[in-house]
């Protein structure tokens, strides 16, 4: 791949900029986050009449992290298990939506459905609980990706969710620099195989005016 500027086909990324939306369901169970990442490549989810458990595979600069397992196992009888799987980095999760309410009566809410949308136009669920109990909420991102997840979550079940979003921007040459390590850098800038001679530094010294890293 050409990383010289005008060679590259930028694709889109997410902004390392993210706020946090939610968290939607119950406030029993200890709280969690996962923090932001630089996108959603799978999730994981156990569920039944609600959901029992999710843990999520990101991205942090072209390395695969997992984070914790939240929740707990349920049964093991009527317990199902299924994996969305992103075709990241060209896919992206841009919109969460589900229910929420008591499992018994008078107990605290908790997620009893998700449901995923893609920047693709697919859509993942809902799983869990899909027979309209319980209080609804959707939150579509407009130019916005999912990033990360946080909430809520005891031995049992996910009491609550919620989310990290950052907008899509066009890949920069600091992205790519990210991904590839230190190398890449240095044999764009100073040439050579990436050593960094007095006359490479003069070179970068008049190349200054060029944003080489931005958000």
């Amino acid at each position: 791949m050409d990383t010289q500027p005008g060679h590259y086909q930028r694709r889109m990324v997410a902004s390392s900029k993210a706020i946090k939306v939610g968290p939607w369901g119950g406030a029993a169970g200890s709280p969690w986050d996962d923090g932001a990442h630089r996108g959603v490549r799978s999730i994981t989810l156990t569920y039944g009449q609600f959901l029992e458990s999710m843990r999520v595979e990101y991205d942090r600069n072209g390395r695969s992290v997992h984070g914790e397992k939240h929740g707990g196992g349920g049964d093991g009888r009527t317990s199902r298990t299924a994996e969305v799987k992103l075709d990241y980095p060209y896919e992206f999760l841009t919109g969460v939506g589900g229910r929420c309410g008591p499992v018994a009566h008078g107990g605290s809410p908790v997620v009893r459905s998700l449901t995923f949308r893609t920047s693709s136009g697919a859509v993942h669920g809902p799983f869990g609980d899909a027979s309209g109990g319980g209080v609804p909420f959707e939150y579509p991102m407009e130019g916005g990706v999912v990033v990360g997840f946080r909430g809520r979550s005891g031995w049992w079940h996910l009491d609550a969710v919620g989310l990290h979003v950052a907008a899509l921007r066009p890949e920069t040459l600091c992205d790519v620099v990210q991904e590839r390590g230190a190398m890449a850098y240095r044999s764009f800038v100073y040439g050579n195989g990436g050593s960094s001679s007095s006359s490479g530094a003069h070179q970068l010294q008049r190349r200054k005016p060029f944003e080489w890293c931005y958000k």
